[in-house]
């Protein structure tokens, strides 16, 4: 198993970068999908909540990638 302190390889870079992109789309529309629901006059508030945890779900994998991408250096 790889450890996340190694460097990433440029393809491993590559993958993740796309994967990345792919994530932060989902988010957004994700984000739209909730602001179109809760404008309506009765909204779905068990859909919504579905659509916001996964939202979070999101935002937690776009971090652990955007970490890895971009590890913290401590001089």
């Amino acid at each position: 198993m790889e450890d996340d302190d190694d460097p990433l390889t440029p393809a491993e870079e590559k993958e993740l970068k796309g994967r990345l992109r792919f994530l932060q789309q989902e988010h957004a529309d994700l984000d739209a999908a909730i602001e179109a629901l809760g404008a309506v006059p009765i909204p779905d508030q068990l859909r919504i909540a579905r659509m916001k945890r996964r939202k979070l779900s999101l935002r937690d994998e776009i971090v652990k990638i955007e970490d890895r991408i971009l590890p913290d250096i401590i001089a």
